[in-house]
């Protein structure tokens, strides 16, 4: 059997010269794939004709325990590990595999599972209660699962810096290239080419490689090409692999953030503290627009139509504090209407590393924020509460407090 403890995740961004990592403090990953077959019939007959074999759609949702790094953010937008920050606009294109290293409790490696291209299809930020711990969830969309397994078991990848040949050789040394199954001849699974800004996915050829193919000679020589500068990223499969490679424990950073180590703000005129909050949710949801093309089963376009962001914020009724930023209205105010309610709100949540906040560690904003939905519950024998619904179509994620406070 496999324990999760045993269950190494690992995400591997598609578009430019961005590292795989590791995915810290994942607390569960779930995955479901639907075929999409039809079934074909005709008059005169009884039973199936045959099954037309439809793209198959796959999705993946993760949950983690928030820890106050932007690695993952950063993997999913395929941005460099330099960037501060990520906005909504760096999933509109982005793509990452995920794979999981499945060991059994023997310490036998048994396989790996690949779930190649996945498009981010929207994710949350969740504070569940004041004495909870803050998690982000992530929904992500794609086509594929793939299980490696037998000689094909481990999933490497590999990173070549060119400089510049037509064609230029590389040599695939950190493991050896297994061929694969499904593609007689074929040794690798995918190679791309980053040249500036473009990201291109190369096609086996047999012959010369071009600026749209690459060759390879078994046991480990990859040519490709290239302009100077380019950089050749490999995906393969083989026998063995060293698995520091894969995952090692990260105890530098924080186990989890607390409920109790945030500090909330709503801001018209000015930041105002929300105080007696008992949970806020944020969940950003993509209206994805990936394109197919007639003759091919692969994505050949991704964008985004549409992002929407909600927040939720819940609360034990003591005063009319959220209303009255919503509101543009000083403290008491003497009358707060629906009606009079502005557009042009803004949340920060800011977490630290301890309670006494002393030690920033990632916020988000969000800005232009108009509310939505205001409600009020009054149970019997018990305390009055208040939720505000907002909505926007932005959010910034920053591990930098002064883009934050901007």
């Amino acid at each position: 059997m496999i324990h999760t403890s045993y269950w190494r995740p690992r995400v591997y961004p598609f578009n430019g010269d961005v590292a795989p990592a590791q995915i810290d403090r994942l607390q569960d990953l779930t995955a479901s794939s639907t075929l999409n077959r039809e079934k074909i019939r005709e008059i005169g007959r009884d039973g199936i004709v045959a099954w037309q074999k439809k793209i198959p759609t796959t999705r993946v949702t993760l949950r983690q325990y928030e820890y106050g790094d932007l690695e993952f953010y950063r993997k999913l937008g395929n941005v460099a590990n330099s960037r501060t920050y990520v906005d909504l606009n760096d999933f509109k294109t982005s793509m990452v595999d995920i794979c999981g290293f499945k060991t059994d409790d023997n310490g036998t490696f048994l396989g790996t599972v690949w779930y190649p291209k996945l498009r981010t299809a929207g994710f949350g930020i969740n504070i569940g209660d004041p004495q909870s711990l803050v998690e982000r969830t992530f929904d992500l969309v794609g086509e594929d699962e793939t299980i490696l397994q037998g000689t094909n078991e481990y999933f490497c990848y590999e990173r070549f810096e060119a400089s510049g040949g037509a064609p230029e050789s590389f040599t695939v040394n950190d493991a050896v290239p297994v061929a694969d199954p499904d593609n007689s001849g074929q040794y690798l699974l995918r190679v791309v080419r980053v040249s500036g800004s473009t990201t291109t996915e190369l096609t086996y050829t047999t012959g010369v490689a071009s600026g749209t193919t690459y060759a390879f000679s078994a046991p480990s020589t990859l040519t490709v090409a290239t302009t100077a500068g380019d950089v050749i990223k490999v995906y393969y499969s083989a026998a063995t692999f060293a698995e520091s490679n894969i995952f090692v424990n990260n105890d530098t950073d924080a186990g989890a953030l607390a409920a109790e180590a945030c500090s909330i703000y709503l801001y018209v005129a000015a930041d105002q503290y929300v105080y007696k909050l008992q949970s806020v949710g944020i969940d950003v949801s993509f209206d994805r627009a990936d394109y197919y093309e007639i003759g091919n089963d692969e994505v050949i376009q991704r964008g985004v139509r549409e992002k929407t962001v909600t927040v939720t914020l819940g609360r034990i009724l003591d005063a009319y504090t959220i209303e009255e930023v919503l509101r543009g209205a000083v403290t008491d105010y003497g009358k707060i209407t629906t009606r009079k309610y502005d557009d042009n709100t803004t949340l920060r949540v800011k977490m630290y590393g301890n309670s006494e906040k002393t030690s920033f560690n990632i916020g988000c904003k969000i800005t232009d924020l108009s509310p939505t939905t205001l409600d009020a519950g009054v149970p019997l024998n018990d305390y009055a509460t208040r939720n505000a619904t907002l909505e926007a179509d932005n959010l910034t994620i920053s591990v930098t407090e002064a883009t934050i406070n901007a």
